[in-house]
């Protein structure tokens, strides 16, 4: 029987807001005439100077004998610069950093006045493939190759386009359609190629169902994440959601425009119980709204706090486990300022500030990989929706007859804001509220 490759968990956490064709940094070749379905990714980013480590772990599903994920890199990494990371990492970044319901109560308006408070061991390198001539002969370079927990790790470099697909289609892969130029401007820019399987056997051994995320790490003047190859896979739209670890503060796009969805706004109290479809909702006319090409703050913040929590913040070893590979400040204190165009980074206590940016994306909206920059904007920002609760008690001074009257006007706002946020028609949101 073909071997199921199960879908990770850790990606359906939270409020599972990816569509069912989603992002990814690269894309998934399969033997034969077997199909791999491209379903959601998340990446994390940790940044400093010129040094970037990435935690890449996707979602997909599709019975295979063997598969590769090919991811264009800049660099040829070395065996010590790639890892198995940690799942819950993602997970844990997801939830604290996911955007939020928040909850406020009235107090009673016979009330006195109060001022309120401000809101794994390195394995053996793989033997040189049997297939290096044929590699050779048609202008293509295994640079390197390594056993990385389940993975088979190839690094491939290549002087055109043509040998490079015909080396990957003599090794029994069905590239996508549009590969073969894709591959081939990827190839002009210098890029090299890191190729993962998973080695069914080692697969087996360590227990099989779920796959463990990959981090790299190397250095590079180029702060990107390549996604056009993602397209191939899944021609609909894809999302992406990548965290940015820096220790200045919020890291942007720099070849697109970044946004920040809505947030800070006051809806009825029937979006409790169906949080993930409104959000959904928010986001699609939000995108729509921009143009579609545009990439969405959703969480801005410093590491150490957050207000509301969604979830926990991460810990220092949480952090680490995420690639932050500087010396972490255990607070806020000073700001650090963004090192000089070719300075190296000062090695000093820094905080670690998390940007969430949500992308979604087609061939045609995006036609560019993503290229991001540090920036020294430290400003707080995330993206949350505010129930607030009426008062119900009793009381019967002037104010609490001024409050009473003032929850109609109230209500009615609310349902314009939901209709305007969604686009659902507002005669059906009053009437779901008890207008």
């Amino acid at each position: 029987m073909p071997r199921t490759l199960k879908r990770h968990t850790s990606l359906l956490i939270g409020l599972s807001l990816v569509s069912s064709a989603a992002a990814f940094c690269g894309f998934f070749v399969a033997k034969g005439d077997s199909k791999i379905f491209n379903r959601s990714n998340q990446v994390i980013i940790a940044r400093d100077g010129n040094h970037s480590v990435f935690t890449m772990m996707n979602d997909y599903q599709g019975d295979v004998k063997d598969f590769a994920r090919i991811v264009p890199i800049p660099v040829v990494p070395k065996r010590e610069d790639i890892r198995i990371g940690d799942p819950s990492i993602i997970k844990k970044l997801d939830a604290y950093s996911a955007p939020r319901l928040v909850e406020y109560f009235d107090e009673d308006p016979c009330a006195p006045a109060m001022l309120e408070d401000a809101m794994p061991a390195p394995a053996s390198t793989a033997a040189p493939s049997s297939s290096q001539a044929r590699a050779n002969a048609l202008g293509v370079k295994i640079e390197a190759s390594y056993q990385v927990g389940e993975y088979d790790i190839t690094i491939l470099s290549a002087a055109q386009q043509s040998g490079l697909a015909t080396y990957l289609r003599g090794e029994g892969y069905k590239l996508p359609p549009g590969a073969d130029a894709m591959l081939g401007g990827y190839i002009k820019g210098g890029m090299k190629f890191f190729v993962v399987r998973v080695n069914l056997a080692r697969f087996d051994k360590s227990g099989g169902g779920f796959l463990n995320p990959i981090v790299l790490s190397y250095t590079s003047e180029k702060f990107m994440l390549p996604i056009r190859l993602g397209t191939l896979n899944s021609p609909g739209e894809q999302d992406l959601t990548v965290y940015l670890l820096s220790p200045y503060g919020r890291v942007e796009t720099s070849n697109y425009r970044t946004a920040s969805v809505p947030t800070d706004q006051e809806v009825p109290m029937l979006i409790k119980d169906q949080f993930a479809s409104f959000y959904r909702h928010v986001f699609r006319r939000a995108y729509e709204r921009q143009g579609k090409s545009v990439a969405f703050m959703e969480y801005a913040w410093n590491t150490n706090s957050c207000d509301p929590c969604a979830g926990e913040p991460p810990t220092s070893d949480d952090l680490k486990a995420a690639g932050v590979f500087w010396n972490q400040s255990q607070g806020y204190g000073n700001p650090v300022p963004l090192p000089a165009a070719g300075e190296t980074p000062r090695d000093q206590l820094k905080p670690v500030f998390l940007t969430r940016l949500h992308v979604r994306y087609t061939a045609a909206t995006f036609p560019e990989d993503l290229h991001f920059k540090l920036t020294d904007n430290t400003q707080t920002f995330q993206g949350r929706y505010v129930l607030r609760h009426p008062y119900t008690g009793q009381g019967k001074c002037e104010a609490m007859q001024s409050y009473k009257s003032s929850l109609k006007e109230r209500a009615e706002t609310q349902a314009q804001t939901l209709a305007n946020l969604t686009g659902w028609d507002v005669n059906h949101i009053r009437q779901r509220m008890g207008q």
